[in-house]
């Protein structure tokens, strides 16, 4: 297959890419390499991907539509998969503007040149931070999904709103997939699980908030890969019958699937497995909750098992090890 994936610089994106091109898949990827965490850990992953041969790539924003046509026109794909944003739900409080331009200007843009394509199947992230104060546990996609707590998150909600006119209006096959704490190898600097291996190396203090009651649904990355790759061959069609809890759309071709864990785990546990990794104790300070988040998260994935069969499984104490264990070397240097 000829698949287009944008952010394949970014930790999901680039971790994707690398998966589909070891199964042979000619893919470009398309990234802005900006600065909002390190751009030398963007350059790494982008260096793995170009000793693919089956490999190519466009620098640029998504906010540059002429540009981003041209790169999507030339490479003539039948796939589609989105993951670039702005991501981070503190960031959008001091900066709305970025999550603006690039998280719903961006995607329109996407979802637009996919149109006038053609394209086969536009699969869209999106984030569990759409549930919001969502009191139903655990979140299903089906939902309602009306009080986000986040610029971040009503960005997010707002690309899925876009994305359903779209699949209507012309009947474009769209998947939206609602992430759910991604983790693990290659990592975002800004996560929790990156940020503390760095300070708790360092003997710096670890900030906890609501004083560590806080709950997450950590998802393992090759549990998120193969939950994305998965989808690729999965085109919603609202005229096929619907599975209990379907969040297929009535009027379009168009579905949202959430790719977690389904294990709903305490954030001061997660820093215990953390600690025993690194065989050093966090200075830990405990704080408040923070302006725009949210207390859990938990996703409901039998959409996606009923759909592809599959169900994420790794434990989060094992997926931390193999962080740690790529972190160490890493930046061993």
């Amino acid at each position: 297959m000829k698949i287009f994936i944008t952010g394949s610089s970014g930790f999901i994106g680039f971790s994707v890419a690398k998966h589909l091109l070891e199964k042979g898949n000619k893919i470009h990827g398309f990234d802005s390499l900006n600065n909002y965490y390190d751009v030398d850990l963007k350059k790494a992953r982008q260096k793995i991907l170009s000793k693919y041969k089956n490999f190519s790539f466009s620098k640029g924003t998504l906010e540059n539509e002429k540009f981003l046509k041209k790169s999507i026109t030339r490479f003539k794909p039948t796939i589609i998969i989105h993951f670039a944003a702005q991501a981070g739900v503190r960031y959008s409080l001091d900066n709305p503007r970025v999550y603006l331009n690039s998280n719903i200007s961006g995607t329109f843009n996407i979802i637009e040149t996919s149109k006038l394509l053609n394209i086969k199947h536009l699969l869209i992230a999106s984030s569990s931070s759409v549930y919001g104060a969502n009191k139903n546990i655990p979140f299903k996609e089906i939902d309602k999904t009306e009080t986000q707590l986040s610029i971040y998150a009503s960005t997010k909600k707002a690309t899925e709103s876009l994305a359903h006119s779209y699949s209507h209006l012309w009947k474009i096959p769209i998947t939206m997939m609602r992430f759910f704490t991604v983790y693990g190898p290659w990592g975002r600097p800004d996560m929790a699980l990156f940020k503390f291996t760095n300070l708790i190396i360092k003997n710096k203090k670890i900030d906890i908030y609501n004083n560590g009651n806080m709950y997450r649904d950590f998802t393992y990355i090759d549990d998120v890969v193969k939950g994305v790759c998965s989808l690729i061959n999965k085109r919603p069609n609202n005229k096929l019958k619907k599975f209990k809890d379907d969040s297929l759309s009535p009027v379009a071709p168009f579905r949202i699937v959430n790719i977690g864990n389904s294990n709903k785990v305490k954030l001061v546990s997660f820093i215990k497995s953390l600690e025993s990794e690194l065989g050093k104790k966090a200075i830990k300070k405990y704080l408040p909750i923070q302006k725009g988040d949210v207390k859990i998260t938990l996703a409901n994935t039998k959409l996606l098992k009923q759909l592809t069969g599959f169900k994420p499984k790794t434990y989060y104490q094992d997926g931390v090890k193999k962080f740690v264990k790529w972190y160490l070397e890493y930046f061993k240097n």
